[in-house]
């Protein structure tokens, strides 16, 4: 552990952070040691205290698993919850910490950090930008945090409340001068809020269904979206408005929300067309109860007298809509008019009952049948009335108050909160058409067509407005489940907008016909129209191919550029904006070809992409479909998005956010904006300044990762797809069975059922990983790439050099060797061979596991040549100290997991030890912070 050491000063610095820790888990200990007896206490603290002399060598981890090897499964049961408990306060405490560092440099004024907003004006403003530059690239800035499942992040709505509550309290206590009894009371609160969650069961007995995931998803939205989106909106386009005023910047939302949640049905079985109207009624049925909890408000503020001020006549108009309202008190008249006009297009658009739409039900009669907004922009348009009246008074300060925020609200969420995105399989896609064209006796056989027959095929059938199927087509089960879902897609466009589905994203996307299948589907609900006389075609969704293997990010821009050689889908792209966006997969190409293959391949993809935009005449928007950990496209936001190639951001981002990153981002408002801010400043950055660092000729850097990521393949696959037992190796060494058998989240663990690796979903592939404290997704052949490459001769030392340069100027390569560098620093082999213990043959054990363990030091040392550095968080103090400080928290999570498994896999199906098992994975997630 001598990489993660701290020194001296940085331990004065972190001492409030140490303080807070040692606060949270004293009361956590006299918790458990009041309500779980003294036996439950001194086993927790003294697996605590063997952590800390195992992370000071004082100790082999041994001496504490067989401790646990001794104990009943029923006595282990709250270690594994009190080290889920400590890690998750342990979390708390570090996000407060950041957070008052932060502070403490605000309050000093130093130079704004990287990554917040106030640092990207001043670099904009030192670039010299025109208000023509600006306005050219900023036209329609879009950025889309796009929330997804995933089976980590099932924590208890109950727990998540008590973590927010405690996080307030430790903020009163830290910002406030308290007396004694005031203290004494904050503390009292929140030891009654370990205890909750000390009495709460941490995860749920019964399988996590969609239903639970949507509403889990949707309960950020109160929690911190509907603040600090309008928030960081509004300030975002004031300030860009003010420093460049001719570059004629949009009104639109800068920052929107999409959401997967209930619409990803690739390798989920149990998306269906209810499950696609629960997921987007439930959003607006939300969006709804905020817009008119907010105008309730607004009505007891906006309280002025038309005998004090001015009445303009608009607002005169709007307030007599409600007429029993004083005319004395114009606003509060045009709110209640307001009110009662958003009311009735809630109850237009949903199926509302009192129960259901309680705001709504409070909402006081007009004596008038209020007429329902047509959409969102009217909605605004009253608004603006208002905002209008308030400013002719001058009144700015209040029009900048809520009702700032209400305006910017009602475009930002609209009628339908977030988009929610459509996805499904290529194959499916593929087996459902050719179903339907059988069907409709167009073609018999479309499967054994070749690729441009296919083409063609698709291409006539777009051409007509007739339908493949009617009411009575007699059709196999997989194909009336995906027509029942794209149209239910297709009623909740008709029923919320366009915005409340905007995209389907087809997964495994490999040719032109893959994009047009997709297009066959959203005709049959209505969503594609052919237009007349092979011209006007339009869909109302946006068709987006995955391209996710290494194969098929090289073969990307070929594709796209091919499908827009088709007249009907060349007419689609030109009618929503001449935009095609394309998604990119982190995930499987990683699982394809390992860590620098993949992040190479991406790179490659986007410039190839960017170029091809180019020579079509389109827009290209690129969607990154990134996951928590470095594994499957992870890391910080920041750089990540500084590390795209030129032309690759301009202006416009979709990214995918999942699992406990989704808590450690978005669960408090203040973590919430810091955390938007970064990704917006990223992309303003990356969209009018030079970020790449290569200069003109970027051609023989190219070259040399061409290099570098087919040597790291070559060793990635030799392991994973060439080792004879490898899958066996791979399946018996981590939890990965028991992620399948023990019902963690929605979603099966493969697509297909095989024990192919390539089948495996990502998710449970990089979890199971990274339970195990290997994170090979994160490394594996990156060592052996630059060994290889850099090689022992008399120009080693040449080669050698260029690397440093790369590190030293390069965005995407430093930010490769920094986020492989947060993976090794998490890893721990010693760790991993206690996993490695649970393969039942000696032989592949020693003959894989001494593969992973030559990788993982010949990449230490390849990460040290090349950073001149031997300290693994040399750049990332701040993480350092974390890996640091939750040591203790990891080890003996592991090491009861490895306990936990074995007693499963040897018979002992009990309770105990099967939730035993989603503890520790549970707490695992929580402690790394970012594990699958």
């Amino acid at each position: 552990m001598s990489h993660l050491e701290v020194d001296q000063s940085d331990r004065a610095l972190t001492e409030p952070l140490r303080e807070d820790i040692r606060l949270l888990g004293g009361i956590l200990g006299d918790v458990i040691r009041e309500h779980s007896g003294t036996n439950a206490f001194n086993l927790v603290e003294g697996s605590r205290q063997a952590a800390f002399d195992i992370r000071e060598n004082d100790l082999d981890r041994d001496d504490l698993a067989v401790r646990f090897a001794a104990e009943p499964a029923t006595d282990l049961l709250p270690v594994a919850r009190a080290f889920s408990l400590f890690a998750l306060l342990a979390n708390l405490a570090e996000d407060l910490h950041r957070e008052r560092r932060r502070s403490i440099h605000l309050r000093a004024g130093d130079t704004p950090q990287n990554s917040s907003l106030a640092a990207t004006y001043a670099k904009l403003a030192a670039a010299g930008l025109s208000d023509e530059w600006v306005g050219a690239l900023l036209a329609d800035i879009t950025v889309v945090p796009v929330i997804t499942a995933h089976p980590t992040e099932t924590r208890r709505r109950t727990i998540f409340d008590s973590q927010n509550r405690i996080t307030e309290l430790m903020r009163l206590r830290r910002r406030t001068e308290l007396t004694p009894a005031e203290e004494a009371a904050a503390l009292g609160a929140i030891r009654r809020q370990i205890l909750t969650m000390w009495q709460t069961a941490l995860i749920r007995l019964e399988r996590l269904t969609i239903v639970d995931e949507i509403a889990a998803g949707l309960r950020y939205y109160s929690a911190t979206f509907f603040d600090v989106v309008p928030r960081i909106n509004t300030e975002t386009r004031a300030a860009l408005c003010a420093a460049y005023p001719n570059a004629g910047l949009d009104r639109a939302p800068m920052i929107r929300m999409g959401s997967w949640i209930g619409g990803d049905r690739d390798g989920n079985p149990y998306v269906t067309g209810d499950v696609v109207a629960t997921a987007t009624s439930s959003a607006a049925r939300l969006a709804f109860a905020h817009h008119l909890e907010q105008l309730e408000l607004l009505t007891r503020e906006l309280s002025m007298s038309a005998r004090l001020i001015t009445v303009p006549a608009a607002l005169a108009e709007l307030a007599a809509q409600s007429p029993a309202t004083s005319s004395d008190e114009p606003f509060r008249g045009a709110l209640k008019a307001i009110r009662a006009r958003l009311s009735a297009t809630a109850l237009a658009r949903l199926d509302a009952s009192a129960s259901t739409l309680p705001h709504l039900m409070r909402t006081p009669a007009t004596g008038l049948a209020a007429q329902p907004y047509a959409d969102k922009e009217a909605l605004r348009a009253d608004l603006d009335v208002l905002d209008a009246a308030l400013r002719d008074n001058v009144d700015a300060a209040i029009a900048d108050d809520r009702l700032l925020r209400v305006r910017e609200g009602a475009l930002t969420f609209g009628f339908n909160l977030s988009g929610l995105d459509m996805r499904q399989n290529s194959e499916v896609h593929e087996t459902v058409v050719a179903e339907l064209l059988a069907w409709a006796g167009v073609h018999d056989d479309y499967l054994t067509l070749s690729e441009p027959q296919r083409v063609a095929v698709l291409t006539a059938e777009l051409a007509s407005r007739r339908p493949l199927t009617g009411p009575a087509a007699q059709l196999s089960e997989l194909a009336a489940k995906e027509l029942a879902i794209v149209r239910a897609a297709a009623t909740a466009v008709a029923t919320f907008g366009a915005e409340a589905v905007p995209n389907y994203v087809i997964s495994m996307c490999t040719s032109v016909s893959d994009m047009l299948e997709a297009l066959i589907l959203l005709k049959e609900a209505g969503l594609y129209d052919s237009g007349t006389d092979g011209h006007g075609a339009r869909c109302q969704l946006r068709v987006v191919p995955l391209f996710e293997t290494i194969e098929d990010l090289q073969q990307g821009a070929a594709t796209i550029l091919a499908a827009l050689d088709v007249a009907l889908y060349r007419q689609v792209v030109v009618g929503q904006h001449n935009m095609q966006e394309v998604m990119l997969g982190y995930s499987d190409s990683n699982k394809d070809g390992g860590y620098l293959a993949a992040n190479w391949a991406l790179y490659r993809a986007e410039l190839d992409l960017v170029e091809a935009a180019g020579r079509a005449g389109i827009r290209l928007r690129l969607f990154h479909g990134r996951g928590g950990t470095v594994g499957r496209g992870g890391g910080p936001s920041y750089e990540a998005i500084l590390a795209q190639p030129p032309g690759a951001v301009q202006g416009s981002l979709r990214i995918t956010e999942q699992g406990e990153i989704i808590a450690a981002k978005y669960a408090e408002p203040v973590s919430a904006h810091r955390n938007l801010e970064t990704i917006l400043a990223a992309t303003i950055e990356s969209s009018l300044l030079d970020v790449e660092g290569l200069g003109d000729d970027p051609e023989q850097a190219y070259a040399v990762l061409d290099e570098l990521a087919a040597r790291g393949r070559r060793a990635y696959s030799e392991l994973v797809h060439e080792t004879d037992g490898f899958v066996e190796y791979f399946t018996t060494s981590t939890p990965l069975s028991e992620i399948g058998e023990l019902n963690i989240g929605s979603r099966p663990a493969s697509r297909k059922q095989t024990k192919a690796i390539s089948d495996l979903r990502a998710i449970p592939w990089v979890l199971s990983w990274s339970q195990s404290r290997v994170m090979l997704p994160g490394w594996y052949g990156t060592g052996s790439a630059f060994a290889g490459w850099i090689g022992d001769d008399a120009e080693s030392a040449d080669r050698l050099a260029v690397l440093r340069d790369y590190n030293q100027r390069w965005p995407f390569f430093a930010s490769v060797m920094s986020n492989m560098a947060q993976v090794l620093a998490k890893s721990d082999m010693g760790v991993a061979h206690r996993y490695s213990q649970l393969v039942p043959d000696e032989q592949l054990r020693e003959r894989v596991f001494g593969k992973i363990v030559a990788e993982h030091g010949l990449t230490l040392a390849m990460h040290a040549a090349i950073t001149d550095n031997d300290d693994l968080l040399a750049d990332n103090p701040a993480l350092k100290r974390s890996v640091y400080n939750r040591y203790p928290y990891l080890e003996p999570l592991n090491l009861l997991q490895v306990e936990f498994l074995r007693r499963y896999r040897a018979g002992d199906d009990s309770r105990e030890v099967r939730r035993g098992i989603l503890l520790t994975m549970n707490g695992l997630a929580t402690a790394l912070r970012n594990s699958g």
